[in-house]
């Protein structure tokens, strides 16, 4: 007689019997009442007048659709992104708001139209990291009450129109092309300034000028070829010259 009552009882008992994974943990409630947190591992509810709502602690990875926003200079974009997010607080998370995944979802979309919103078109495409910084910071303060945190937002990518491409494309040519002259132009000025240098340098002591003839012989002497090189004396030159100027006067 009384075996029948004592499974019964046994049965009503174990029925209350629940399991928690490492991740998870377990929202109490006693007649609807918050009772407290259980898990991981094997605990006990009583039947009936408790239940419980589980939550993943896990970091989960939210896609945020592509957003067409308009930027601060007035240029129509489209961007998306990537969240990752992790329950830390389970209590605030099932207390504090109805879903939490559509709320942090809903928000960050938000918080990413606003941010670039605020920023010129060049700062979104050459200041990634930091607007990624300020939109986590952002998401992860008005998420704090929910009990989530905001470990990291990285846009994925920012589409351009089409003629904004085109426009900027022929902007870094311009300015590529900017830097090819002002390249060339140093190297010129450079080199004038070697040059008179060495003019200078030449004026000073001329028997310099016989020495770079001479290594220039032997330089046309590396080549192949049959190009002959007389070199004669600037000193030769100069008197024939003046040879020559007097047998004229002579002449008259």
């Amino acid at each position: 007689m009384f075996f029948p009552v004592i499974l019964i009882i046994a049965l009503i008992l174990a029925s209350g019997l629940r399991i928690a994974q490492e991740y998870q943990r377990a929202i109490v409630f006693r007649l609807g009442r918050y009772t407290g947190l259980k898990g991981p591992g094997l605990y006990w509810l009583i039947p009936v007048i408790e239940r419980q709502q589980k939550v993943d602690i896990r970091t989960r990875t939210v896609d945020l659709e592509r957003q067409e926003t308009i930027t601060k200079d007035s240029v129509t974009i489209k961007v998306n992104a990537v969240l990752w997010f992790k329950i830390s607080d389970p209590e605030k998370a099932i207390l504090n708001v109805a879903n939490y995944n559509q709320a942090v979802y809903q928000f960050s979309v938000t918080a990413l139209r606003n941010i670039i919103g605020q920023h010129l078109l060049d700062e979104v495409l050459k200041e990634r990291e930091q607007i990624n910084h300020t939109l986590q910071q952002m998401v992860d303060t008005a998420t704090d009450p929910w009990g989530i945190k905001i470990e990291m937002v990285e846009m994925k990518d920012v589409e351009i129109p089409e003629s904004m491409q085109r426009a900027m494309a022929r902007e870094a040519e311009a300015i590529r092309e900017k830097r090819a002259r002002i390249i060339k132009a140093e190297a010129e000025l450079e080199s004038s300034q070697k040059l008179s240098q060495g003019a200078e340098e030449i004026a000073k002591n001329p028997i310099a000028l016989e020495l770079r003839r001479m290594q220039m012989l032997s330089e046309i002497g590396i080549d192949n070829n049959t190009t002959t090189v007389i070199l004669i004396p600037s000193e030769f030159t100069t008197a024939a010259k003046a040879y020559s100027d007097g047998l004229v006067k002579k002449l008259q």
